[in-house]
């Protein structure tokens, strides 16, 4: 199966699952499921209006499709179904009783709410410098285009709320990924490796999705998805996932091939230009004026970089610059600060001529620390102006 099959497999998945949705709705309507939708009803209420706890509230779930298996085995109008017209009503009944439930069920607990933070936040920083062979992928496996596929499957997840429509989007993913490692392999003539092959692949595929809430995602489908259909594929490619989570989580240099000094510099060069992206984007939401002058920062036509404050005047500076002003001498200084230590690294680990340091920077921020500090004296200015009035 190629790519291609492989997404018109997930359209006709994703297609068949509603028709066995809306199935089961039509039976539940006939007058003679009316003893199955009480008690269908019944469960639903008991259970949200019963104190959280995830263990618990799985085995009460998992004991009901239970239940309900064998009352609509028994049930008139089930007589002569099909083993798949039986199994299709039984995935309405998860899709109907977990949709209804998901509030009380997905990401309740602030311990899961705090990792699915944690794995983003550590995701985002390794997509900014991460690549294939980090991870030992070789060269004639990587196909980062085709890849993309694979990702926004991946992506959907928090999309759907049934654990079988979560699963499939995690099946989708996986499914993409094989199919292209096994075309790989056959025009390399390279015996598959299997997991030797696919994992890492699916963990790079991860690091580049960074799919919503992963860790809540997959304790959800866990605990409610109905677990005689987490057998064979459905549960290779789901404990794959698993796996590559729990990687990402404990991942540090020594589960690269990376050096120790470049993994440690690159997370923090990572973390500075996040907290610098947040700063701007919070000073662009409370302040108009500042957003257009950071607006500004990118290089003219002319080749002229335009910073907010370098073609200003003394005189022409507010006593409300003195703040923004600040953020900006600081963060200044913090990449100046960086940008040393990377060039000193990099004399001390390589024969190569290091990079100069770009010529400048002293004067810059010189000017910078002055101006803060006329500022700071035509304040003082005013407020005493201001008293002796």
């Amino acid at each position: 199966m190629d790519t291609a099959a492989s997404q018109s497999s997930s359209s006709s998945s994703s297609s068949s699952s509603s028709i066995m949705f809306y199935d089961f709705l039509d039976k539940m309507r006939n007058p003679a499921s009316l003893n199955l939708v009480k008690s269908i009803k019944s469960f639903i209420v008991s259970f949200q209006f019963s104190s959280a706890n995830p263990e618990n509230d799985s085995k009460r779930v998992q004991e009901f499709f239970s239940t309900m298996e064998a009352a609509i085995m028994e049930h008139p109008l089930w007589a002569g179904a099909t083993d798949d017209e039986f199994d299709c009503s039984m995935e309405g009944l998860e899709k109907y009783i977990m949709t209804k439930l998901f509030s009380r069920t997905f990401a309740i607990s602030p311990e899961d709410v705090k990792i699915d933070q944690e794995i983003s936040e550590k995701i985002h920083l390794l997509q900014s410098f991460l690549r294939p062979e980090h991870l030992d992928i070789p060269p004639f496996l990587q196909n980062e285009a085709s890849w993309l596929l694979a990702e926004k499957e991946l992506q959907k997840i928090n999309a759907f709320r049934a654990p079988r429509e979560k699963l499939h989007c995690i099946m989708s993913c996986c499914r993409i990924i094989n199919n292209l490692l096994l075309n790989a392999s056959m025009s390399e003539n390279h015996v598959p490796g299997g997991a030797d092959d696919f994992l890492p692949v699916l963990i790079y595929v991860t690091i580049k999705a960074n799919p919503p809430q992963l860790h809540s995602n997959l304790k959800y489908i866990q605990l409610y998805r109905r677990q005689e259909t987490m057998v064979s594929e459905p549960a290779y490619y789901f404990t794959n996932l698993v796996s590559a989570k729990s990687f990402i989580g404990q991942l540090d240099a020594k589960s690269l091939s990376m050096d120790e000094i470049e993994f440690e510099e690159s997370m923090q060069a990572a973390k500075l230009d996040s907290k610098v992206s947040q700063v701007e984007a919070s000073q662009a939401q409370t302040d108009p004026i500042f957003s257009t002058r950071m607006h500004g920062m990118k290089t003219n036509i002319d080749g002229r970089s335009n910073y907010p404050y370098m073609e200003a005047e003394p005189g022409e500076l507010t006593v409300e610059d003195v703040e923004r002003l600040l953020s900006l001498y600081k963060d200044v200084v913090t990449k100046y600060s960086s940008l040393c230590r990377a060039v000193r690294h990099r004399s001390a680990t390589r024969t190569e001529p290091s990079l100069p340091v770009p010529k400048g920077r002293d004067d810059i921020l010189l000017q910078l620390e002055g101006q803060a500090q006329m500022i700071r004296e035509e304040k003082a200015e005013v407020s005493d102006t201001t008293k002796g009035c």
